[in-house]
């Protein structure tokens, strides 16, 4: 079984910022194919599909960046998901807008969510699916993060969902992380 979580803030007020990256990208490969997070539990807004044989859950934790790994632990834990069968996809500051990054494991980065979900798993021996937006040159990291993209940003954006598409066929399939990393980094 896999689980594929998308990270974000809940609620309209952030929709389209920054920071929710990861809900964009795994909202885009839900609506490319005819799936939606039907189910409220864990924390989270979550479905678990059958695709090419795999049981494979999508999960948008609802508890903020911040607290992120509660809701992602509390499936992990419910389905026995091991953390290398997890991929977690989240918005990166160190990173060109729409740039793609795998990793197999590793440090936070500084990434809130992320050390929430190291925290609540007790490693950090899951996957990442990183996608960058650049740090801000002039203005609070808070500000930039919680700000839509402009027109230009969305476009590199856009093409950074559709590779991220790939991205998640591949896992579901069983791709490797090395596999991936050779593939798309």
């Amino acid at each position: 079984m896999k689980l594929i979580a998308g990270l974000g803030n809940p609620g309209k007020k952030y929709d389209k910022t920054k920071h929710n990256t990861g809900f964009m990208a795994l909202d885009h490969y839900l609506n490319k194919n005819n799936l939606n997070l039907d189910k409220d539990k864990f924390d989270g807004l979550w479905t678990k599909q059958k695709i090419n044989g795999e049981d494979v859950i999508f999960l948008e934790p609802q508890t903020f960046m911040n607290d992120s790994g509660k809701s992602i632990a509390q499936v992990a834990n419910f389905f026995k998901i091991a953390p290398e069968d997890i991929l977690v996809i989240h918005d990166d500051m160190d990173m060109p807008i729409g740039k793609i990054r795998i990793r197999a494991n590793g440090k936070s980065g500084g990434h809130n969510g992320i050390k929430s979900i190291m925290a609540c798993l007790g490693t950090n021996n899951f996957n990442r699916l990183k996608i960058g937006i650049r740090h801000p040159q002039k203005e609070s990291v808070v500000s930039w993060v919680l700000s839509p993209f402009n027109d230009e940003q969305q476009k590199l954006m856009n093409a950074a969902f559709e590779v991220s598409e790939n991205v998640i066929n591949d896992f579901i399939k069983g791709k490797n992380a090395q596999y991936l990393m050779n593939q798309y980094n």
